[in-house]
């Protein structure tokens, strides 16, 4: 495997540790990806506990569009299907007073495929149902699979 390649999270790592240090707005990604039987997609990273939507950081000069979707497929393997929706943009105080979420919803499923855990930051992946989250699921992870099932309005904070 190229270097380049297992150096990638680490670079973002320490490009968000640097915003974060310069005061510089961040901008992240999330998806809610589904399959044909409506289950989420879900990826637990090696460097986090729980359980969380897939997504990562948006690159010089990309849109927050492209951004999802490479990190979906970066992180799982997975193609979604269809254009993005913006569900919502969320303030991300856990990381910085100046670090923003936007949350994308596919509403075309991925179909049946198998999800892939690709080397270094991500442990697992799988689809799983509403009803059927792993434990682990963190709680901004469910408060975002609230607001999609229409069980909560869409909040302005992570």
């Amino acid at each position: 495997m190229p270097l380049i390649t297992l150096a990638k999270p680490l670079v973002k790592r320490i490009g968000a540790l640097v915003g974060v240090l310069t005061r510089a707005t961040t901008l992240g990604v999330r998806g809610i990806v589904r399959d044909d039987d409506g289950r989420v997609l879900l990826v637990r990273h090696t460097y986090l506990p729980g359980w969380y939507l897939p997504g990562g950081g948006v690159d010089p000069g990309e849109t927050a569009a492209a951004a999802v979707i490479r990190e979906i497929v970066e992180e799982t393997g997975v193609t979604p299907v269809g254009d993005p929706r913006l569900l919502g943009l969320y303030l991300n105080r856990r990381v910085s007073l100046r670090d923003h979420v936007a949350l994308f919803v596919f509403d075309f499923s991925a179909g049946r495929q198998e999800p892939r855990r690709p080397p270094f930051e991500i442990a697992e992946v799988g689809f799983f149902g509403l009803d059927a989250l792993p434990d682990e699921t963190t709680a901004a992870t469910r408060r975002r699979l609230a607001e999609i099932r229409g069980d909560a309005p869409v909040a302005a904070e992570w």
